[in-house]
């Protein structure tokens, strides 16, 4: 034989093993490995289950330790989060925890309805409040959501008439509204108009891609809007009683009570200051504010799943008269009572599933 003649079958032999390697590798380092995409496999057959995604462990650990709450002892981890599973009134849950800012709580909720058969989503937590009329403790259910922090920053010299860059294209909108910098400047004191070189701040929608739209064919959503059935089913919680003290000796001066509201915003900043505050109570009705529920509401719309959001009140977002942000005294007693709530809520969705069947 020739040299070329004995090697062709040795090539063949080297080629099959690198393949056979490189597809053991795969299932190894791949996206889904063999034995988790078992579990997911096994746990979706047991579905639907609705999904509870919380931001942080003192936001969750209520609910472990919730006697409504019964483990199964499945627990998938995947990607760098756990999902829990267990029932609540007979419900199936999945129980994962975000992590804080919205893009944890985005790609969080994204892996939960990828890969488990989810029927809703309630996402529950603390927040700060803009609202004057609402106080620390109470629970906020807002009937939607915007991502404030999605801006077109405008440059000096440039006015609300003027058009914003791209603003042709439909990148960019001047139809939400701005905050002009210039009005909260402090100590002017000779009565003359002055401007600020931080200048005009315009508020920005955000692209959305529906599951059942145009792939790469954008949409726009500023205000989102959680499932009408899961807000009608909010209003049988009420009247749910609220802890109002932080231990035999400490109480607040008002009762916790659970308010619908209409409005509440996310972004990637904690808020601890009255000016801010007042401009997004002010501009846009908003009461509870907070660092996650936005994407949890853009990624529930562009998948087509019922939403809805519960936050307690921890703090008044830099409102507040003490040196201190009230957050570190109410952090634990806002959680207790999210958790009062949505457990409330799933109770009460639990039975209106049942006296539909």
């Amino acid at each position: 034989m020739g040299g070329s003649e004995v090697a062709w079958p040795c090539i063949v032999v080297y080629a099959m093993m690198m393949i056979s390697l490189m597809l053991n590798t795969q299932q190894i380092h791949g996206a889904l490995p063999a034995n988790t995409q078992k579990l997911i496999d096994e746990a979706n057959k047991r579905g639907p289950y609705l999904g509870l995604v919380i931001p942080n462990s003192f936001e969750m650990n209520p609910l472990l330790q919730s006697p409504n709450f019964t483990s199964t002892d499945l627990i998938i981890d995947f990607s760098g989060r756990r999902f829990r599973f267990g029932t609540i009134a007979n419900k199936k849950v999945i129980l994962v925890m975000t992590g804080l800012s919205l893009i944890n709580a985005g790609i969080t909720t994204q892996l939960l309805l990828t890969l488990f058969n989810i029927e809703g989503v309630v996402h529950y937590g603390i927040a700060g409040n803009a609202n004057p009329s609402l106080n620390i403790a109470d629970v906020a259910i807002p009937h939607y959501w915007a991502h404030t922090a999605l801006w077109n920053w405008q440059r000096y010299g440039k006015g609300p008439e003027d058009e914003l860059p791209l603003e042709a294209n439909g990148d960019y909108t001047r139809k939400i509204g701005y905050i002009n910098v210039a009005n909260y400047t402090v100590n002017v004191t000779d009565g003359s108009s002055y401007g600020n070189l931080l200048n005009n701040i315009w508020f920005q929608p955000e692209e959305v891609f529906p599951i059942d739209g145009t792939p790469e064919e954008r949409q726009h959503a500023f205000w989102v809007a959680v499932d009408p059935h899961y807000y009608e089913i909010s209003q049988k919680v009420e009247d749910v009683k609220l802890e109002g003290c932080l231990n035999s000796t400490t109480c607040l001066s008002n009762i916790p009570k659970v308010a619908r509201v209409q409005r509440g915003a996310s972004a990637s900043i904690y808020l601890d200051n009255a000016a801010y505050r007042g401009f997004l109570y002010n501009k846009f009705n908003i009461s509870p504010v907070d660092m996650e529920t936005a994407s949890v509401a853009l990624i529930c719309l562009q998948q087509r799943v019922p939403f809805i959001a519960i936050r307690a009140l921890s703090d008044l977002a830099g409102g507040g008269s003490a040196d201190s942000n009230e957050a570190d005294m109410f952090t634990t007693l806002a959680a207790k009572n999210s958790v009062t709530v949505v457990v409330e809520f799933i109770k009460q969705l639990s039975a209106a599933a049942t006296i539909s069947v």
